[in-house]
């Protein structure tokens, strides 16, 4: 199926003022590596932002222990949520590459609550329609996120929330994002803060040792530096046809819109 794809440029109206978003993803390095030109414009537009986040983050070092890990992980994420201006970072820290089927629908309840509670009408997450992912942490945020945006909004789902006064709202905008094949819609042009998006990547040094070191493993003799492997691997330009130099892609839904996908 041929979608048409649109170019979403920085709006200067401030016309999302009074929107919230909750960037919802499995490991702290996420946000920034995937998200974070988009997480920059929508804050720049008026959003409030909010980082929520499904693992502790214990097995992204090279040489640490795993309490070691999850404490440095946790500093840096504190560090890049400030640097890019998110309100507040929620860990849910489930242990990190052992997210299972079997915890889904705990994940979504607890999604569901914090969306009623923050007020969330937007989502930047893994798309669950994404093809040939192989860490089960994304693909399982993905689904527990797509099925929260929809029961948060149903009043017969979590009833006992309205008792304390979490009222039934649908999430119903979403950006989503695969690292394999999907379908894209939206590109978002980032060129006006791929320095910081740049900067924000490089807090993350406990994952980035993890990356470059298992990078240099696995290709003996081909040295890299840090800045390099991360301008390579997360910072590539964009296709000439786009007319901007840096973009995020997303398969993007409205469901208020008449541009539904």
């Amino acid at each position: 199926m041929n979608e048409e794809v649109i170019l979403e440029k920085w709006d200067s109206a401030n016309s999302n003022k009074n929107r919230v978003f909750a960037a919802v993803f499995a490991h702290s390095d996420d946000l920034a590596i995937l998200a974070g030109g988009l997480t920059m414009k929508l804050l720049a537009e008026g959003y409030t932002g909010y980082f929520i986040k499904t693992t502790n983050d214990e097995m992204d070092s090279y040489d640490l222990s795993m309490a070691e890990t999850v404490y440095r992980l946790y500093n840096e994420t504190i560090e890049v949520t400030e640097f890019l201006g998110i309100k507040k970072m929620f860990s849910l820290d489930y242990k990190n590459h052992y997210l299972e089927h079997g915890q889904l629908s705990e994940i979504r309840h607890r999604l569901i609550t914090l969306f009623r509670f923050l007020q969330v009408d937007t989502v930047i997450s893994f798309d669950p329609w994404g093809h040939y992912e192989e860490n089960p942490d994304h693909y399982i945020t993905g689904h527990a996120v797509e099925q929260a945006c929809w029961m948060a909004g149903r009043h017969l789902d979590l009833p006992e929330l309205q008792e304390i006064g979490l009222k039934p709202k649908f999430v119903t905008r979403k950006y989503l994002i695969a690292r394999g094949p999907q379908l894209i819609n939206r590109v978002v042009d980032i060129t006006p803060v791929i320095e910081k998006k740049f900067a924000a990547i490089k807090i993350h040094r406990t994952p980035l040792d993890n990356m470059l070191r298992t990078h240099r493993d696995l290709h003996p003799g081909i040295e890299i530096d840090e800045d390099s492997y991360i301008r390579r691997e997360f910072l590539k330009e964009a296709d000439s046809k786009y007319g901007v130099k840096y973009i995020e892609s997303y398969h993007y839904i409205d469901e208020y819109s008449s541009e539904i996908r």
